[in-house]
């Protein structure tokens, strides 16, 4: 049980460091694009003597923070501290509905599926 409780929490280490990973590539390229759009869109804008166009760089800068946040920001302490406080004063939330399934529960699921397809 402790080997298995072991190789589940450095498979949970593993998947964690594949998408702090995952977000810091993904934000190279994202960043490249967010600079050009920008670069484009004032460009655009200075041109057209329109500031309307620049109007995309706001959503688009959400987007950028949020991954720049995730890749090399708190953003998953947050969360972790977010998840222990639900944990510690929220956990009727954590609930499955009508309550948590049974070994009975599971063999009645069980029965009824296999006459299904006895019957068949």
């Amino acid at each position: 049980l402790e080997r298995q409780l072991l190789m589940q929490n450095q498979m949970r280490e593993r998947q964690t460091a594949m998408q702090i990973a995952w977000t810091r590539e993904f934000l190279k390229y994202f960043g490249t694009f967010f600079g050009l759009a920008a670069i484009g869109l004032t460009a655009g804008a200075i041109k057209k003597k329109n500031p309307g166009v620049l109007l995309p760089i706001v959503p688009l800068s959400f987007i950028f923070a949020y991954q720049y946040d995730m890749g090399y920001g708190t953003l998953l302490q947050r969360i972790k501290g977010e998840a222990e406080n639900i944990l510690d004063t929220q956990s009727a939330l954590l609930e499955p509905p009508k309550g948590p399934l049974t070994f009975e529960e599971l063999e009645k699921i069980r029965r009824s599926q296999s006459k299904f397809f006895i019957e068949k």
